[in-house]
């Protein structure tokens, strides 16, 4: 069976990178040269917080917010958070509220209006589609930054790292102005037990409340069985899927069956855990292969497998446009020429409890000196699981946090083992790392496919950097 769709989709997606590795000028660049760029929407709203800090180079926030349906609220945001002349050198950034429940009128703000403007950015004065990438683990921040892409005209909602089996129904609802939910996961209780996280744009006055456009939404899947999840059980429709494998970088999901580690403690994956095509392509959905997908001649072998295309991350990380830190970018393309950059699965690194994807790197949180000397903190919380605690209450906790907290919540010690802060180190990676209060700057984390090697191609003798447009001739390159 072959579903009808009107819409004609790029053959390449470039990966949703986060925290704004896939920044807005990323997914400009690829959407201005006919394919898909995405943003990042993980923690959009620290990184907006942290760019108005920082002076908003370039005037680009203010720019978006000027085109804003909430002229009022962007306004309040300018006044509370820009900084004209930015922060002193170890000045640390202002803090938000870790999200919650309860999360207020303000929290939601800044998401939707992060969400906004990002979109806005990187679709301005062009026609190219753009999407926008989210994790569906974190939960509580999402119903507000997809409200806010959709006020800029997002085209395409990608969510992987969990089931989003309520986000097409939402979509449906935000998409006419109306309140929506997300049913919150909390350990220790049933779902139908766990309370509901709750957004409603009708809190928001806007200049207009037309309907807006409803994206697709394609859900990033690592099984035919969650294929068939989506397709049969979704709470609204999909329109494609994004197949990704456990050699793509970020957090990877986990081998099927009983937990196995290699020599080198990484996660054996076996043939169980690899996606049945035929049986994907048989629901009649577009979808595109991730995952050691970024080599010169990659679109050939993915559609020759029925695909409609590929999803392409690590050769866009490290591209002109990215928003990597621009020293780790060059550090990390200087390891790749000498042919010492190194890729690993790590299964402790992310609190997630998912594998996470680490390049081996002197000065990173893979290393054993900077992962020990760092004092654990959190102070950002968008890893945190939800439980039940004493008291019959709706708690948050994180196995990164420091260990005595965790414990005291009634974590496991041993689940605190090897867990690293990824909403900082990644913060970090972005260039816009805290200063923590004992003086120490927040190390920095890479992630990678395992693919990173065929970054080479794209950089000959002479050449230290390249751009999204060459990335994309690569990928096309005889087609």
């Amino acid at each position: 069976m072959v579903r009808a769709f009107s819409h004609q989709w790029p053959p390449i997606i470039q990966g949703g990178m986060g925290v704004a590795i896939s920044h807005w000028p990323l997914a400009r660049a690829v959407s201005l040269a006919g394919q898909l760029g995405v943003v990042s929407g993980t923690g959009i709203d620290t990184v907006l917080l942290r760019r108005l800090q920082d002076g908003d180079v370039g005037g680009h926030i203010r720019r978006a917010f000027a085109a804003s349906p909430w002229p009022d609220l962007a306004n309040k945001i300018l006044s509370r958070y820009f900084r004209p002349s930015g922060r002193l050198p170890d000045q640390p950034y202002m803090r938000l509220p870790l999200w919650n429940l309860e999360s207020n009128y303000w929290q939601s703000a800044l998401a939707m209006l992060g969400g906004f403007a990002e979109v806005w950015l990187a679709k301005f004065d062009h026609p190219g589609q753009v999407g926008i990438n989210l994790l569906t683990k974190v939960a509580l921040p999402n119903l507000a930054v997809l409200y806010g892409a959709m006020h800029a005209k997002v085209d395409v909602v990608l969510m992987g790292a969990g089931i989003p089996r309520e986000i097409p129904g939402a979509l449906d609802l935000l998409a006419s102005n109306k309140p929506a939910a997300l049913r919150c996961d909390v350990v220790g209780l049933s779902p139908a037990q766990s309370p509901w996280i709750r957004f409603d744009p009708t809190s928001y006055e806007t200049i207009s409340q037309a309907p807006l456009k409803r994206p697709a939404f394609f859900p990033i899947i690592s099984s035919y069985s969650l294929a068939l999840v989506m397709s049969k059980k979704a709470t609204g429709a999909i329109q494609g899927f994004v197949i990704e494998g456990p050699t793509a970088g970020g957090h990877n999901a986990p081998p099927r069956g009983a937990k196995q580690l290699d020599s080198s403690g990484q996660p054996v994956y076996k043939e169980r855990d690899v996606v049945d095509l035929k049986a994907v392509a048989a629901l009649g959905y577009p979808f595109w292969l991730a995952g050691g997908y970024g080599f010169s001649g990659a679109l050939e072998v993915a559609r020759a497998q029925g695909a409609a295309g590929i999803q392409v991350g690590t050769l866009f990380a490290y591209s002109e446009e990215s928003g990597m830190a621009a020293d780790l970018k060059q550090q990390v393309l200087t390891a790749v020429c000498a042919g010492f950059a190194s890729v690993r699965t790590d299964p402790l690194a992310s609190p997630t409890g998912y594998p996470f994807k680490v390049v081996d790197m002197e000065n990173t949180l893979s290393t054993t000196a900077v992962y020990k000397a760092r004092q654990r903190v959190c102070d950002l919380g968008y890893l945190r699981e939800a439980y039940s605690n004493a008291q019959g209450d709706v708690s948050f906790r994180c196995p990164a946090e420091p260990i005595a907290n965790y414990v005291e919540k009634g974590g496991r010690l041993e689940d605190t083992v090897g867990r690293k802060c990824l909403c900082n180190a990644l913060m970090a990676s972005a260039g816009i790392p805290q200063h923590q209060s004992d003086g120490t700057v927040e190390p920095v984390i890479v992630t990678s496919g395992d693919a990173i090697a065929h970054i080479q191609d794209l950089l000959p003798p002479g050449c230290n950097s390249y751009s999204a447009k060459e990335v994309i001739d690569y990928l096309t390159k005889g087609l």
